[in-house]
């Protein structure tokens, strides 16, 4: 029988990964913790919030697993720190795929990852540890991600693409087939990106432009 689960983290993701892993998971979510500092109520969803500081007397690492659910601040560096300290206390760190993505099982996924609805992930993948993959992206065939990576809704991930860790994919971008994306970097919303990269380098999308005539004058609108 799974261990129920503590969610580290009372934000949107949070909120969000409660819902996913109540309705569409063997996990119960028995609470949320936060750093005591940051501790500004205590119930969300029903369930107790509580200090990190105390987590091993209210949920000890022998009876609760943990998902520590923070996004991308600090080009994911946050995330990692908070999973790193989890793990140092001795918690099992839970991943969750979504019932509704399309995966063959051909693939390896580390601890403390999320896929999100509507991902395709193709044979032969491999996610690091604490990867957060939101809804309806594609993840082409024997493409490594690596650890402490955010990658947002609808990107394209070709085949055979490395991912450093600590990256961020932005919504829509699209990374050519057997591109190696650097450590710490940055692909902005939709970007192409069609040549390797350097560590911590940042890709901005062509941004829309806004047009001098307004809504009003445009003939057959």
């Amino acid at each position: 029988m799974a261990k129920s689960v503590v969610i580290f983290g009372d934000g949107d993701f949070a909120r969000i990964a409660d819902v996913y892993l109540t309705k569409d998971s063997p996990y119960d979510v028995a609470a949320f913790v936060v750093n005591e500092a940051f501790l500004q109520r205590s119930e969300l969803h029903g369930r107790p919030v509580v200090a990190f500081e105390s987590i091993d007397r209210t949920h000890p690492p022998d009876q609760y697993a943990m998902f520590v659910a923070i996004g991308y601040s600090r080009v994911n560096k946050a995330r990692a720190e908070v999973y790193e300290s989890c793990r140092r206390r001795g918690y099992e760190m839970i991943s969750y795929v979504c019932s509704k993505a399309t995966q063959w099982g051909e693939f390896e996924l580390g601890d403390n990852c999320f896929i999100f609805e509507n991902n395709v992930v193709q044979p032969f993948v491999k996610i690091g540890n604490n990867v957060i993959m939101w809804s309806g992206n594609h993840i082409g065939h024997d493409t490594v991600i690596g650890d402490h990576c955010f990658i947002a809704s609808h990107a394209v991930i070709s085949g055979r693409v490395t991912v450093g860790a600590y990256s961020f994919i932005g919504v829509n971008a699209t990374i050519r087939d057997g591109i190696t994306i650097a450590p710490s970097c940055v692909i902005g919303a939709g970007a192409l990106i069609v040549k390797d990269t350097q560590p911590e380098e940042v890709y901005k999308g062509p941004a829309a432009e806004l047009s001098r005539v307004p809504s009003s004058r445009i003939k057959g609108l």
